[in-house]
């Protein structure tokens, strides 16, 4: 099989132990993650082969980053370790009226200081059958973002799917250049996006319209007429009870015909950091391996998204047979023997 090909930054994640808040702790777990390596991690669990592209600081940080993806089966051979630091993030995680807390310290990484030259996309994506990348990544800054619009021009010319989660960021975009501008090309290339309506109207001014109680087909409606390259538009509609509740459901736009799957109650969620990068890795193995059918394929990324609630870290952990399990309505979590 050829593989999934995924661009982007990767950082240390650090946590508190069980739910203690920052302020408390005395320790910290380690793990690490990125928008778009957690899909390509993702699907090397589901059996579908995958590589990453990045940047990392050539230091032990950097080396730790990549060989825990290398160990979780992802092709990390196009990889730069140049640079001094590894971008990290703090998770305080909540529970019940308590919302989890995310603080961000990236700044200066080496993969924002990268140099779009160290990337040969068209011997990266020379075994590849599908490139994704999320809207993280361009707002991180204009080398990222010039290496990114490389990425997807390499693969146009390649023909090869491109996907993104437009993942729209607004502090995120802080080196002179609006996201508008520069997300319009980039997703212009592209063949599959997760795009919600909030993120629809921040970034292309698209607004559903008055009247529809349809709002998500609405917008994806105009989203493909301004991008006739977007073939399908996914999403999850996400229904926070609590810290520890959620309910949600996948949607996909199809070129005029809409499906929707039936909720998913999660309780207690474990760990939502992630949810939605299970979502697009799901609905990804679900087009390739299930004959590019759009109903059983959103099927597939809701019940890994679910999945993926109930585990601690950025990465979905589950096969193929898992998620199925779940597909088929086994969602009692019932001891397996």
């Amino acid at each position: 099989m050829k593989q999934v090909v995924t661009f982007g930054e990767i950082m240390m994640r650090l946590s508190p132990p069980l739910n203690l808040r920052l302020t408390q702790a005395s320790s910290l777990d380690v793990n690490y993650g990125g928008g778009d390596a957690n899909v390509a991690a993702a699907l090397a669990q589901l059996g579908q082969p995958a590589a990453h592209a990045g940047c990392f600081p050539d230091n032990d940080l950097g080396r730790a980053a990549a060989q825990h993806f290398q160990r979780l089966g992802v092709d990390m051979q196009h990889c730069v370790f140049r640079g001094q630091r590894l971008g990290l993030y703090f998770l305080e995680v909540g529970a019940s009226l308590r919302g989890s807390k995310i603080v961000y310290d990236r700044a200066d990484s080496a993969f924002a200081n990268l140099d779009p030259a160290w990337f040969n996309w068209e011997e990266i994506l020379k075994d590849a059958q599908w490139l994704h990348w999320t809207g993280i990544t361009p707002a991180i800054s204009v080398s990222a973002a010039q290496a990114t619009r490389e990425a997807i021009q390499a693969a146009r010319r390649l023909g090869i799917t491109v996907s993104a989660d437009v993942n729209y960021r607004r502090n995120l975009w802080q080196y002179g250049q609006k996201a508008q501008d520069v997300m319009l090309e980039l997703v212009a290339g592209c063949d599959v996006v997760v795009c919600t309506e909030g993120d629809a109207e921040d970034l292309f001014g698209i607004r559903p319209e008055e009247g529809r109680e349809d709002r998500f087909v609405s917008m994806c409606e105009q989203l493909q007429q301004r991008f006739p390259q977007i073939k399908q538009v996914i999403a999850t509609r996400r229904e926070t009870q609590s810290a520890s509740h959620e309910r949600i459901r996948g949607l996909l736009y199809d070129q005029g015909a809409y499906h929707e799957t039936t909720p998913y109650d999660i309780v207690p969620v474990i760990d939502r950091i992630g949810g939605g990068d299970s979502f697009i890795s799901g609905f990804i193995y679900g087009w390739l391996h299930y004959g590019q059918d759009p109903a059983r394929a959103l099927g597939f990324a809701t019940a890994a998204s679910a999945l993926k609630h109930t585990i601690v870290g950025d990465i979905n952990l589950v096969t193929a047979a898992e998620v199925e399990h779940i597909v088929q309505g086994n969602v009692t979590g019932r001891l397996l023997r």
